[in-house]
Protein backbone atom coordinates (compact mmCIF):
# COMPACT_ATOMS: atom_id res chain seq x y z
CA UNK A 1 0.00 0.00 0.00
CA UNK A 2 1.25 3.50 -0.29
CA UNK A 3 2.39 5.79 2.10
CA UNK A 4 -0.55 8.52 3.44
CA UNK A 5 0.75 12.12 3.23
CA UNK A 6 -1.25 14.29 5.47
CA UNK A 7 -1.48 18.36 3.48
CA UNK A 8 -3.37 21.65 3.68
CA UNK A 9 -4.47 24.19 1.69
CA UNK A 10 -1.26 26.36 0.59
CA UNK A 11 0.88 25.24 2.95
CA UNK A 12 4.23 24.15 2.94
CA UNK A 13 2.98 20.45 2.35
CA UNK A 14 2.66 21.18 -1.03
CA UNK A 15 6.58 21.19 -1.40
CA UNK A 16 6.17 16.87 -0.37
CA UNK A 17 3.49 16.54 -3.19
CA UNK A 18 6.04 18.20 -5.92
CA UNK A 19 8.49 16.06 -4.83
CA UNK A 20 6.64 12.81 -4.96
CA UNK A 21 4.81 13.41 -8.13
CA UNK A 22 8.44 14.58 -9.30
CA UNK A 23 9.82 10.96 -8.67
CA UNK A 24 6.61 9.10 -9.51
CA UNK A 25 5.69 7.79 -6.05
CA UNK A 26 2.48 7.02 -5.15
CA UNK A 27 1.00 8.48 -2.45
CA UNK A 28 -2.26 8.82 -0.89
CA UNK A 29 -3.61 12.19 -0.12
CA UNK A 30 -5.49 13.43 3.37
CA UNK A 31 -6.62 16.78 3.82
CA UNK A 32 -6.29 18.52 7.56
CA UNK A 33 -8.28 21.65 8.10
CA UNK A 34 -6.19 23.71 10.58
CA UNK A 35 -9.03 25.63 11.58
CA UNK A 36 -11.62 23.18 12.09
CA UNK A 37 -9.04 20.54 12.73
CA UNK A 38 -10.75 17.66 11.01
CA UNK A 39 -9.11 15.39 8.12
CA UNK A 40 -11.22 14.40 5.06
CA UNK A 41 -10.32 10.68 5.95
CA UNK A 42 -11.96 11.01 9.18
CA UNK A 43 -9.25 10.68 11.34
CA UNK A 44 -8.18 12.31 14.58
CA UNK A 45 -4.97 14.09 13.38
CA UNK A 46 -3.78 14.79 16.54
CA UNK A 47 -2.75 10.62 16.64
CA UNK A 48 -0.98 11.13 13.49
CA UNK A 49 0.76 14.55 14.33
CA UNK A 50 0.44 15.96 18.25
CA UNK A 51 1.60 19.14 17.03
CA UNK A 52 -0.91 19.26 14.60
CA UNK A 53 0.99 20.59 11.53
CA UNK A 54 1.35 19.35 7.76
CA UNK A 55 2.61 17.88 6.28
CA UNK A 56 3.29 14.46 7.73
CA UNK A 57 3.78 11.02 6.35
CA UNK A 58 2.22 7.77 7.73
CA UNK A 59 4.07 5.06 6.12
CA UNK A 60 2.78 1.76 5.29
CA UNK A 61 5.82 -0.77 7.18
CA UNK A 62 5.31 -2.88 10.69
CA UNK A 63 5.27 0.22 12.74
CA UNK A 64 2.95 2.41 10.94
CA UNK A 65 5.59 4.97 11.23
CA UNK A 66 4.99 8.69 10.94
CA UNK A 67 7.52 11.12 9.56
CA UNK A 68 7.15 14.82 10.49
CA UNK A 69 8.68 18.54 8.93
CA UNK A 70 8.67 19.09 5.44
CA UNK A 71 12.48 19.19 4.72
CA UNK A 72 12.21 15.84 6.33
CA UNK A 73 9.61 14.38 4.32
CA UNK A 74 11.27 16.03 0.65
CA UNK A 75 14.65 14.75 1.57
CA UNK A 76 13.23 11.24 2.40
CA UNK A 77 11.22 10.97 -1.37
CA UNK A 78 14.00 12.13 -2.67
CA UNK A 79 16.31 9.28 -0.94
CA UNK A 80 13.92 6.61 -2.37
CA UNK A 81 15.52 7.50 -6.07
CA UNK A 82 18.45 8.77 -5.68
CA UNK A 83 19.18 8.47 -9.61
CA UNK A 84 16.95 11.63 -9.69
CA UNK A 85 19.43 13.66 -8.62
CA UNK A 86 16.69 15.25 -6.51
CA UNK A 87 19.37 15.53 -3.59
CA UNK A 88 22.90 14.38 -3.27
CA UNK A 89 23.51 11.23 -1.44
CA UNK A 90 23.33 10.85 1.97
CA UNK A 91 26.62 10.75 4.03
CA UNK A 92 28.49 13.24 1.55
CA UNK A 93 29.98 16.46 2.43
CA UNK A 94 27.64 17.56 -0.56
CA UNK A 95 24.49 16.54 1.13
CA UNK A 96 25.63 18.26 4.41
CA UNK A 97 25.91 21.04 2.85
CA UNK A 98 22.54 20.99 1.13
CA UNK A 99 20.93 19.74 3.99
CA UNK A 100 22.46 23.19 5.81
CA UNK A 101 20.71 25.22 2.48
CA UNK A 102 17.70 23.71 3.07
CA UNK A 103 18.16 24.78 6.72
CA UNK A 104 18.39 28.01 6.03
CA UNK A 105 15.37 28.43 4.04
CA UNK A 106 13.13 26.95 6.51
CA UNK A 107 14.66 29.64 9.03
CA UNK A 108 15.16 32.32 7.67
CA UNK A 109 12.35 32.26 4.96
CA UNK A 110 9.50 29.54 6.08
CA UNK A 111 9.47 30.64 9.02
CA UNK A 112 10.00 34.33 9.00
CA UNK A 113 6.42 34.35 7.02
CA UNK A 114 4.28 32.84 9.66
CA UNK A 115 4.19 35.52 11.81
CA UNK A 116 3.17 38.19 9.59
CA UNK A 117 0.61 36.08 7.85
CA UNK A 118 -1.02 35.81 11.39
CA UNK A 119 -0.92 39.18 11.91
CA UNK A 120 1.00 38.92 15.17
CA UNK A 121 3.40 41.62 14.59
CA UNK A 122 4.20 45.00 15.58
CA UNK A 123 5.55 47.77 13.47
CA UNK A 124 8.89 47.01 14.46
CA UNK A 125 8.36 43.08 14.05
CA UNK A 126 6.72 43.89 10.66
CA UNK A 127 9.56 45.67 9.52
CA UNK A 128 12.53 43.82 10.73
CA UNK A 129 10.84 40.49 9.44
CA UNK A 130 9.85 41.83 5.99
CA UNK A 131 13.25 43.04 5.73
CA UNK A 132 15.09 39.57 6.86
CA UNK A 133 12.67 37.84 3.90
CA UNK A 134 12.97 40.47 1.34
CA UNK A 135 16.89 39.64 1.84
CA UNK A 136 16.75 35.88 1.72
CA UNK A 137 14.89 36.45 -1.03
CA UNK A 138 17.43 38.47 -3.20
CA UNK A 139 19.90 35.74 -2.61
CA UNK A 140 17.87 33.47 -4.58
CA UNK A 141 17.23 35.71 -6.93
CA UNK A 142 21.21 35.73 -7.45
CA UNK A 143 21.36 32.35 -7.28
CA UNK A 144 18.66 32.23 -10.41
CA UNK A 145 20.38 34.83 -12.50
CA UNK A 146 22.73 32.39 -13.30
CA UNK A 147 20.87 28.94 -13.60
CA UNK A 148 17.25 28.02 -14.27
CA UNK A 149 16.82 26.46 -10.53
CA UNK A 150 18.54 26.75 -7.40
CA UNK A 151 21.41 24.37 -7.99
CA UNK A 152 21.41 24.28 -11.48
CA UNK A 153 19.72 23.15 -14.57
CA UNK A 154 17.41 20.91 -13.04
CA UNK A 155 14.42 21.12 -10.24
CA UNK A 156 15.82 19.68 -6.61
CA UNK A 157 14.11 19.59 -3.38
CA UNK A 158 15.31 23.01 -2.63
CA UNK A 159 13.07 24.33 -5.32
CA UNK A 160 10.01 22.25 -4.24
CA UNK A 161 10.32 23.87 -0.55
CA UNK A 162 10.94 27.84 -1.59
CA UNK A 163 7.43 27.29 -4.05
CA UNK A 164 5.58 25.31 -1.36
CA UNK A 165 6.54 28.38 1.12
CA UNK A 166 6.03 31.26 -1.31
CA UNK A 167 3.96 33.16 0.77
CA UNK A 168 5.14 36.65 0.04
CA UNK A 169 1.21 37.79 -0.98
CA UNK A 170 -0.21 36.75 2.19
CA UNK A 171 2.79 38.05 4.82
CA UNK A 172 2.64 41.18 2.14
CA UNK A 173 6.46 41.15 1.47
CA UNK A 174 6.89 42.73 -1.64
CA UNK A 175 9.21 40.95 -4.27
CA UNK A 176 8.17 42.59 -7.52
CA UNK A 177 11.58 43.59 -8.16
CA UNK A 178 13.33 39.78 -8.29
CA UNK A 179 12.70 38.91 -11.78
CA UNK A 180 14.79 35.84 -11.52
CA UNK A 181 12.41 34.52 -8.85
CA UNK A 182 9.48 35.54 -10.77
CA UNK A 183 10.42 33.81 -13.85
CA UNK A 184 11.45 30.67 -11.75
CA UNK A 185 8.13 30.31 -10.68
CA UNK A 186 6.66 30.82 -14.01
CA UNK A 187 8.89 27.69 -15.11
CA UNK A 188 8.30 25.70 -11.75
CA UNK A 189 4.41 25.77 -12.24
CA UNK A 190 4.19 24.95 -15.73
CA UNK A 191 6.14 21.56 -14.80
CA UNK A 192 3.82 18.60 -15.34
CA UNK A 193 4.77 17.27 -11.76
CA UNK A 194 3.26 20.87 -10.07
CA UNK A 195 -0.18 20.98 -12.04
CA UNK A 196 -0.76 17.90 -11.15
CA UNK A 197 0.07 19.08 -7.37
CA UNK A 198 -2.12 21.94 -7.58
CA UNK A 199 -5.06 19.73 -9.30
CA UNK A 200 -4.62 16.64 -6.67
CA UNK A 201 -4.72 19.46 -3.23
CA UNK A 202 -7.37 21.26 -5.01
CA UNK A 203 -9.51 18.45 -5.39
CA UNK A 204 -8.83 17.00 -2.00
CA UNK A 205 -9.88 20.64 -0.55
CA UNK A 206 -13.11 20.59 -2.16
CA UNK A 207 -13.91 16.86 -1.21
CA UNK A 208 -13.49 17.73 2.71
CA UNK A 209 -15.32 21.27 2.37
CA UNK A 210 -18.13 19.21 0.95
CA UNK A 211 -18.03 16.35 3.68
CA UNK A 212 -17.74 19.70 6.78
CA UNK A 213 -21.00 21.11 4.84
CA UNK A 214 -22.94 18.11 4.53
CA UNK A 215 -22.27 17.57 8.32
CA UNK A 216 -23.38 21.33 9.33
Amino acid sequence: MAPTLYIADDTCSRAAQLVANELGIEHELVHFDVFGRTTSSGENFAAVNPLLYVPALKLENETKDVISETIVICSYFADQKPEAGLIPAAGTLERVKYDQFLVQLATEIAQKHIPLMRKLMTPEGIEFHSNKLQKAYKLLDDRLAKTPYLFGDSLTVADAYVWGTFWNSRSGVDLSNLENIAAWKTRLEARPAALKTLKEEAEIVAVHKAQIAASA
